[in-house]
């Protein structure tokens, strides 16, 4: 088999993911979705969900649309439907995920009734199909438009389509979940003292949905983005390194094999993913997480003996097959270790979130103060570790070898994503339980689920940001190639200017995000406040709250207020580029791919663990719920919310953003 039909076998695995997709989805759906009160909240989330996910694409329509026009009119028409298709995949793979996990919380709520095997079994396969659709859609897209266009460069438009759709998507699911869960937090838990998901608080099913929007919707576009990115730049990489063996051949084809590889691990794994009755079932996700990991890394070390020569030298650095099955072996070791560094700095089981859990005893300043401190303290270790990861794969394989450590990362984001989308699922079905009035043990099968779900988010967004640093350094390489910029001198004013820009973008762009939420939050607090005191008898529970009006402000406000962050990520960096040249932007990505990552570590470690310091008060210790301290945890939990579900995971999309629009403009550049 000649090497240029190899992308058939991305498309193969890509196809047989959606199979599996399918399999999974059909799985769910055949399982008992409980009785008719649990069926009717199930539905106002799915509604709400799908109804937010609609009226954000319609919003971004028009974007896409004059993006698509100029880069046909400024590049060539191969581009720009490769930038379409990118957004279309990414918001097919958003359709297919939601439409899924929000009919799987039901199902879930009602297995729980029965075994916690059988509920984390329905919880895991509804997040299961959002985690092979968008790796298979992202392979597929990639594997497809390479066959037709021949050129990784041509085809690098569609991680840019991807990353537009994955920006807003997270910062309009971002908005929109912590404006209905601040106002379900503040008023129904502090003022009302009411318990989370109570049927009487009105923002309740606005917050379910915001899991949803958030969580799964917004983490798919951003690793479908990130898979995307890493694939293309990897290829542009993998060209430049083996341009004189077989047309680069070699290096181009190894991505798409080893993100075939990973998904076929992913679907592999995801059957290794079942628990006892009396079992942790982070053990079970963890088996699914480790498999995957362990047979892409087997199957790598048989790709790269296979496809690349024995010996090539690059720009000084010896590349060897077994140098780049190290750089593949050090990006899938990054993925495990941000993982164990963002559970240690945001678990409730461990020392940090505890300590910020005892500082509330004084009060919400000093949770606060203890919140900060844990997450800039958080940003030290996993730096540590994306440094080494980039000394080892750039020492065993040079520049190729750090592009094929972050796509070793990113060909396991079929497992992360299945892991995180399981948790806004176990979530609902936790909340479900409780507005149906089910039994105390549902509720308490559920909450095992969604404590494990919260570990998994809180690990699924170090990956995304470990994935989102080493891509952003695979896309400067290819910019550097493209742009044929061979050094950046940072004593040159207009680099250094570059820089200050690109590392003062990520906190404006916070800025935005954290103030939309406010905005969004004190809407939200205004309405439930209105709604407890001028509806007879909520508090009784002989009143229906009115649910609708609080998803409508958080949607309505989610939309409005993602504009503006959004066009900031995309507008500078082209005019940095046209408006100072290719080495102030080579200085802007510098600048804001160093101080992205670590705003969004510290956001989202801060974030997370102010979250658990919550839920540690909250199963009984330190005095327990109803208490000052537990009333200053919920506060310090509040300033947590938009730092680790907007702003924080924002940034990853940010970053990934300079990076994609840096290659479509790097010809231009003088």
């Amino acid at each position: 088999m000649h090497l240029s039909s190899y992308p058939f076998w991305g498309v193969g695995a890509g196809i047989l993911a959606l199979i599996f997709a399918v399999y999974f989805a059909s799985s769910v759906l055949k399982k008992n979705p409980g009785n008719a009160k649990m069926q009717e909240i199930s539905k106002a989330i799915q509604e709400g969900a799908m109804a937010f996910l609609n009226r954000e694409y319609r919003t971004l329509v028009p974007i896409v649309v004059v993006i698509f026009f100029i880069l046909w009119w400024g590049k060539q028409w191969p581009t720009a439907v490769s930038f379409l298709c990118g957004s279309l995949l990414s918001a097919v793979a958003g359709y297919i995920g939601m439409s899924i996990t929000t009919r799987a919380n039901t199902r879930t709520t009602e297995a729980a009734r029965t075994s916690l095997n059988k509920a984390l079994g329905v919880s895991f396969r509804g997040g299961a199909v959002m985690g092979l659709s968008v790796a298979g859609l992202g392979l597929l897209g990639v594997s497809i438009l390479y066959l037709i266009f021949k050129s990784p460069e041509i085809i690098n438009s569609f991680a840019f389509g991807a990353s537009a759709v994955a920006l807003f998507a997270r910062v309009g699911g971002g908005i929109y979940t912590k404006a209905a869960d601040v106002g379900a937090d503040l008023v129904g838990k502090v003022e009302a003292g009411i318990p989370e998901d109570d049927p009487r608080n009105p923002a309740t099913i606005a917050d379910n949905v915001g899991d949803n929007v958030g969580d799964t919707a917004g983490m798919g576009a951003d690793l479908f983005e990130s898979y995307a990115a890493s694939t293309i730049a990897a290829m542009l990489v993998g060209f430049t390194t083996y341009r004189t063996i077989s047309q680069g051949l070699p290096g181009v084809m190894l991505p798409l094999l080893l993100g075939a590889a990973g998904l076929v691990a992913t679907i592999i794994a995801a059957f290794f993913v079942r628990t006892g009755e009396n079992a942790n079932p982070q053990g079970a996700l963890n088996r699914g997480l480790w498999g995957t990991n362990i047979l892409t890394a087997i199957a790598a070390y048989g790709l790269v003996q296979w496809l690349l020569p024995a010996s090539i030298r690059v720009q000084g650095v010896t590349v060897t097959p077994n140098g780049v099955f190290v750089a593949i072996l050090a990006g899938l070791v990054v993925n495990v270790l941000i993982g164990l560094l963002t559970e240690y700095y945001t678990s409730n089981q461990k020392k940090p979130a505890q300590s910020i859990a005892k500082a509330s005893e004084t009060g919400a300043a000093t949770n606060i103060i203890a919140g900060l401190a844990i997450g800039l303290k958080s940003t030290a270790l996993p730096v540590l570790v994306i440094c080494a990861a980039i000394y080892v794969s750039f020492a065993s394989a040079g520049i190729f070898g750090i592009a094929m450590a972050a796509m070793a990362m990113l060909s396991t984001a079929g497992m992360v994503v299945a892991i995180d989308s399981f948790g806004p699922v176990a979530d609902n079905a936790g909340g479900i339980a409780e507005m149906a009035e089910l039994e105390p043990n549902v509720r308490k099968t559920t909450d095992k689920l969604d404590s494990v779900g919260n570990t998994t988010a809180a690990v699924a967004k170090g990956f995304a940001i470990g994935s989102a640093a080493l891509t952003a350094l695979a896309l400067f390489n290819a910019f550097a190639d493209l742009a044929h910029l061979r050094t950046i001198n940072i004593l040159v004013p207009k680099t250094i200017i570059g820089v200050f820009i690109g590392a003062a973008v990520p906190f404006l762009f916070s800025s935005f995000a954290m103030q939309a939420v406010g905005k969004a939050a004190f809407e939200m607090i205004g309405e439930v406040r209105r709604q407890f005191k001028e509806i007879p008898g909520i508090m009784e529970g002989t009143g229906k709250p009115d649910y609708r009006a609080c998803v409508d402000i958080s949607t309505k406000a989610a939309l409005r207020e993602m504009i503006v962050p959004g066009l900031l990520a995309v507008v500078t960096p082209i005019l940095v580029g046209f408006l100072l040249g290719k080495d102030a932007m080579g200085g802007y990505l510098a600048g804001g791919t160093v101080s992205g990552l670590l705003l969004a570590i510290f956001m989202a470690n801060a974030g997370g663990a102010w979250d658990n310091a919550k839920k540690y008060i909250e199963a009984g210790n330190l005095g327990g719920k109803g208490t000052p301290t537990h009333a200053a945890a919920v506060i310090g939990d509040t300033v947590g919310d938009p730092f680790k579900d907007t702003s924080g995971p924002s940034l990853n999309a940010l970053i990934k953003v300079m990076g994609t629009i840096s290659l479509i403009i790097a010809p231009f550049l003088h």
